[in-house]
């Protein structure tokens, strides 16, 4: 893009629907999440560590994307260990292709906005991901798609307004093998880069409470375990309606070699915000450095 073009922006599609549709009632919405019963029962804030030179020790994380009333809470919990943590430059959100639009593998060079503002698109990072890999150019493909747009308000909300830039990526069902590959492209693009990875996915969809959390514990046990290849067989193997199992494995994939572990931060369902005898299960994972 020329200097001084117009950058092109991707209008929210799920405002009104997902999360609230104006700012003031956004904001109020994201604060219930946080300081509820369900969530981890406090704002989010920074700590002094936040603005120094540490290194952050969260590398990525998992969280769900459904209507803030059902998920929000349990997503709270990754972005509340954020907050205390330095602001990264990039975050990479890999979201789901709930629609099947587009390429199997798909960034977009749009800013995003929500009700609380636009965040800026990485474009060197884009160029990056979209050149020799597995990745297409494809904005298209994120016209209709919620679930990398519901993570946006929250990161947001917990970091300054200007301070970080992002990437979207769809990524579509598809086999292990091409995941994998997925994963090894992004390790090598994301090497000596300040970069967050977060991938967005609910578990188990419309099931009886109990049956759901068994099936959640399922997936999660090899989640925690950071196996990508035992999350996807079990999960394929088991039909475990885990809608972001793909771009949960490829950023388990893309981890792979790094010295790591997982922390369950919080679990749950949508019965937990209103009685339903079908529900959805959430959970909020942070994958954190340590020593090797």
């Amino acid at each position: 893009m020329a200097t001084g073009a117009r950058r092109r922006v991707r209008l929210p599609a799920v405002a009104g629907a997902f999360y609230a549709r104006d700012a003031r009632s956004l904001r109020a919405q994201i604060e219930e999440c946080f300081v509820g019963p369900r969530g981890p029962g406090r704002p989010p804030g920074r700590s002094p560590e936040a603005s120094g030179k540490e290194p952050r020790r969260i590398l990525a994380g998992i969280a769900p994307h459904a209507g803030y009333p059902y998920s929000g809470p349990i997503a709270a919990h990754l972005f509340a260990r954020l907050a205390e943590e330095p602001v990264p430059s990039t975050v990479l959100v890999l979201g789901v292709n709930h629609h099947g639009l587009g390429s199997l593998f798909s960034v977009s060079d749009e800013d995003w906005r929500t009700p609380l503002g636009e965040v800026p698109v990485d474009l060197e990072l884009v160029r990056a991901l979209s050149h020799g890999g597995p990745v297409d150019l494809d904005p298209e493909a994120h016209l209709r798609e919620h679930s990398i747009e519901v993570e946006l308000p929250f990161l947001q909300t917990i970091y300054p307004e200007g301070s970080f830039r992002m990437v979207a990526l769809q990524v579509t069902f598809t086999h292990f093998d091409l995941l994998q590959e997925l994963g090894r492209h992004l390790r090598k693009v994301l090497e000596g880069r300040d970069v967050l990875l977060l991938a967005s996915t609910d578990l188990s969809h419309y099931l009886p409470p109990r049956e759901a959390r068994r099936l959640d514990d399922r997936a999660l046990e090899p989640l925690l375990r950071l196996d990508p290849r035992a999350l996807y067989d079990r999960v394929v193997g088991e039909d475990i309606s885990m809608c972001g199992i793909a771009p949960t494995t490829a950023l388990l994939c893309a981890l792979e070699g790094t010295p790591s572990k997982a922390l369950l931060l919080a679990k749950g369902h949508s019965g937990d915000a209103e009685p339903m005898d079908q529900v959805v299960g959430y959970a909020s994972v942070a994958v954190q450095r340590v020593a090797g």
